[in-house]
């Protein structure tokens, strides 16, 4: 691959320490990451596809039950826009192929399991206009108020033809953190301080349907505890239909991978119960065998005596007659 192709893949998914050395030089309130969320924003019933633009996904309470949303900042790019929180489950990320980026040489991105100079579909830590920009919040007031210290933000699990890595780098030569990656077999979970701002690196590795779980956790400043779980659809590349993405279900979740946990052990009770159930049907049969034996034995042992016995008295029978 052309060095200056892997140049530009390093600087759109390393461009973190851009933005940060650009906050110490310009405006802070130009920082794409420096938000606020107004109180009350509605929360749309309508299906959405969503290509570009601001996206995060963010707690919210609603009807006092703490739930995970997506926050469409559309008036982020056009002011006459409504910036609105949607449902998971009726939003997609449509990533077309201007998501598309050759993996660079650098062994740094090893760790993507795809080979140099191979495309994958990437939606970066700094904005591209032509591609969805997503990340996650803590920044709703009510929440704010609600939650003590963070969240917890987990990936459970993820259905799709590819894996899906999500990844924070900072500056264009800084070393990789992942955070998530859909084929480990670790559960990964991530710190979300109150009152944050995060975008990260989102690679999928082949296009199509992409259904990724995610469980948010908090403590809150009552003492209780709360927790909710949806899947971000995303559908990756031009000939992927949104709409797939919208009538797909997960087909692998936390609770099936429990599920099949204790099948599996299941499963392992029964092999080595099947070896104990043998044994004690050959006990039977080697006791009724040996009984058989031991009664064949009697048997003949009786007859024996008895013919003995018969032929006693013959013998004492004939010399009487003598």
């Amino acid at each position: 691959m052309p060095f200056a192709a892997a140049t530009v893949l390093l600087i759109v998914l390393g461009g973190a320490a851009a933005t940060s050395a650009a906050a110490t030089t310009t405006d802070p309130l130009d920082d794409p990451l420096n938000q606020s969320i107004d109180s009350g924003q509605t929360v749309a019933t309508d299906t959405a596809v969503l290509s570009r633009g601001h996206i995060d996904l963010g707690p919210r309470i609603i009807d006092g039950t703490f739930t995970l949303l997506v926050h469409d900042d559309a008036a982020k790019a056009d002011a006459a826009a409504q910036s609105v929180w949607r449902q998971a489950s009726q939003t997609v990320i449509q990533l077309t192929d201007a998501a598309l980026l050759p993996v660079p040489e650098d062994p740094a991105y090893a760790f993507l399991g795809v080979p140099a100079g191979e495309s994958v579909s990437v939606i970066p830590q700094t904005q591209n206009p032509d591609v969805a920009w997503v990340g996650w919040n803590t920044q709703d007031p009510e929440v704010m108020d609600t939650i003590d210290r963070g969240v917890t933000l987990s990936l459970a699990g993820v259905d799709g033809p590819g894996a899906l890595v999500v990844y924070l780098q900072s500056g264009t030569f800084g070393e990789p953190e992942v955070l998530w990656d859909s084929r480990s077999t670790e559960p990964a979970s991530v710190w979300v301080d109150v009152n944050t701002h995060t975008h990260a690196n989102w690679v999928f590795t082949e296009p199509g349907v992409y259904l990724a779980e995610f469980r948010i956790d908090a403590d809150l400043v009552d003492g209780s505890t709360a927790s909710d779980t949806q899947s971000l659809r995303f559908a990756v590349g031009d000939a992927t239909d949104p709409q797939a993405a919208l009538d797909a279900s997960l087909v692998s979740t936390e609770s099936d991978a429990a599920a099949d946990t204790a099948d599996a052990a299941d499963s392992t009770a029964d092999t080595a119960a099947e070896p104990a159930d043998e044994a004690s049907s050959t006990t039977v049969i080697l006791i009724a065998v040996i009984a058989l034996v031991a009664l064949l034995l009697i048997v003949g042992l009786t007859f024996v005596v008895l013919r003995g016995n018969r032929a006693k008295r013959l013998a004492l029978a004939a010399r009487a007659t003598r």
